[in-house]
């Protein structure tokens, strides 16, 4: 038997494989762009299942197409929502630039299955004559773009930077006493104790679920329903805000029509605003991750305060070695994210006019910066810093010796008396304490107060 059947679109006939749901339209772009064989995520194609619910049920309420054929769509838009089709979403994220191949291959897909699922043998249901009823690529995938990014948000990424926040505290709240050596410029600087470093980690990451949330208040806007070019040709004036509210009962999101179907279609800045707030993130990720591999170098020639979680061996010929893994995934990926962001910039500069034309790259690249931040960040938390133990000893033989505690008897002997102890200790590898002894006047009882190091991690003059 054959492998493929025969199929007809405007164009005229092509040979599709015989067990596809999709059709003619989709398999020319399959054969248009075998280009990377990167494919859309199963977020964007749960985002395409969505949309045509949601129309479907729309233009049935407004009267436009009939309920047995709504019904249709709508029970096989759920199995695309339920990913039940993902295999036969196949095209290249590097196609036309308006996503209309993708648009297709969804209506593709849920017109054959619609047409099985039917309850009314009589109707025919047509790709576009009534999965894309009242809808334009032009809308379609620009609002696929915004509901899988604000779904993937809300569900996987907040809960996983919620999830290292927590991590950061745990960890910083069972350190609390301990004091070690802040440093700056990779020096030794004053001390500072573990909650407090620990303490500004979880605030980086707090302050990204920050900038989450405030973008998210215009991700929500949806550009379907201005169809072409905005002006909403072709579907109901009630359209958007129905559908809309259709979409925000579906998925537990606060979504609502555009307030400028112009703005929304001919550009993507809200989603190149999102990607920004993502490198932002995975700025804080990287310097986060890199601390932990700092601090844990060594484990003896190194600086050694900490000691993260052996997971696996570290060399093929160094036997014993172990290494830090995990924050070196984490900052791959924050690499990765901050790439893609360059990329979805200059794709948020290519609109034309009435439509920006880079929709399917935005759309890959934003998504997957949502994904890996999400499974890097629970990954982090999970196998570093909750497994992750502070090296006591070491730390209290390093502040001891650290040359730069003379900064507090700056008000009880000046800077410059201060600076002599300071490079005495650090010449003769001594501590302040006995250098500061033998060069001052101060007795035991105010070099003990001044010099005790957890005394300098509260600012201000000791009392």
């Amino acid at each position: 038997m054959a492998d493929f059947r025969i199929e007809k679109d405007s164009m005229g006939e092509i040979k599709v494989p015989k067990d596809a749901y999709y059709s003619a339209q989709t398999q020319r772009a399959f054969e248009n762009f075998p280009v990377s064989g990167i494919r859309f995520n199963s977020a964007f194609i749960s985002a395409l299942g969505h949309i045509k619910f949601a129309a479907a049920k729309a233009n049935e309420e407004l009267g436009l197409i009939e309920k047995p054929v709504s019904e249709a769509i709508q029970k096989a838009s759920i199995e695309v929502v339920e990913n039940k089709f993902d295999q036969d979403f196949v095209l290249d994220i590097f196609q036309t630039g308006s996503g209309t191949s993708s648009n297709m291959n969804a209506n593709e897909i849920i017109a054959k299955r619609a047409n099985e699922l039917k309850s009314d043998t009589d109707i025919s249901i047509h790709p576009n004559d009534h999965v894309n009823f009242g809808q334009s690529s032009n809308d379609v995938i620009p609002t696929a773009i915004r509901i899988a990014a604000v779904i993937s948000v809300k569900r996987d990424l907040i809960p996983a930077l919620k999830h290292l926040q927590n991590a950061l505290l745990d960890k910083g709240d069972q350190y609390k006493d301990v004091v070690k050596t802040g440093r700056t410029h990779l020096m030794d600087a004053m001390p500072i104790t573990i909650q407090q470093e620990f303490s500004g980690y979880a605030r980086q990451v707090e302050l990204g679920i920050e900038r989450l949330n405030s973008t998210l208040a215009r991700m929500y806007e949806l550009p379907q329903g201005g169809t072409a070019v905005g002006t909403g040709i072709n579907t109901h004036s009630e359209f958007g805000k129905r559908f809309a509210s259709i979409i925000s009962k579906a998925t537990e999101c606060t979504f609502k029509e555009a307030e400028n179907h112009f703005e929304a279609q001919a550009s993507v800045d809200t989603p190149v605003e999102l990607s920004g707030q993502l490198k932002t993130i995975a700025v804080s990720l990287m310097k986060i991750g890199n601390d932990f591999r700092w601090m844990n170098s060594g484990p003896n020639s190194g600086i050694g305060e900490v000691e993260l979680m052996a997971l696996q061996p570290g060399s093929s010929i160094m036997p014993g070695k172990v290494n830090p893994v995990i924050e070196e995934s984490l900052t791959m990926v924050c690499a990765q994210v901050i790439g893609n962001d360059a990329t979805i910039t200059i794709g948020g500069q290519s609109g034309n006019f009435e439509l920006n034309v880079m929709l399917p790259v935005v759309a890959y690249n934003l998504l997957q910066s949502i994904e890996l931040l999400s499974n890097a960040s629970t990954n982090f938390a999970d196998k570093s810093v909750s497994g992750l133990v502070v090296r006591k000893e070491r730390i209290e033989s390093m502040v001891g010796k650290n040359p730069i505690l003379v900064t507090a008897l700056n008000p009880l002997i000046g800077y410059d008396k201060a600076a002599k102890i300071a490079k005495t200790a650090f010449a003769e590898e001594r501590s302040v304490m006995d250098v500061a002894k033998e060069m001052t006047d101060l007795s035991d009882k105010e070099l003990k107060k001044a010099l005790n190091p957890i005394n300098m991690t509260k600012g201000g003059f000791s009392d």
